[in-house]
């Protein structure tokens, strides 16, 4: 079951392309933090990130499309996002 308490969702988002560029990290890090979005960084390379994110469904909506659009240095391909399951229940 996906986590989700009072309107939360805990997703993972794999973002995919040209993400070479030393700025994207803190870029994400800085859009998370503006919508009010948990985030956790758990691996980085010159073509994946893999991101956790928690928050409003709305919200990590916004963070796929911004992510998807960037900073002008980086290329993103593709974004996945899978949920992340709970094993409380």
């Amino acid at each position: 079951m996906t986590v989700q308490h009072h309107g939360h969702l805990h997703e993972r988002m794999t973002i995919l392309g040209d993400l070479q560029a030393a700025s994207f990290i803190p870029w994400i890090r800085r859009h998370a933090a503006k919508l009010g979005l948990s985030q956790a960084i758990s691996h980085q390379s010159v073509d994946r990130i893999e991101l956790e994110v928690a928050g409003p469904i709305e919200l990590i909506d916004m963070m796929e499309v911004g992510c998807s659009l960037g900073p002008i240095d980086v290329w993103v391909e593709t974004i996945f996002r899978t949920p992340i399951e709970s094993d409380a229940e």
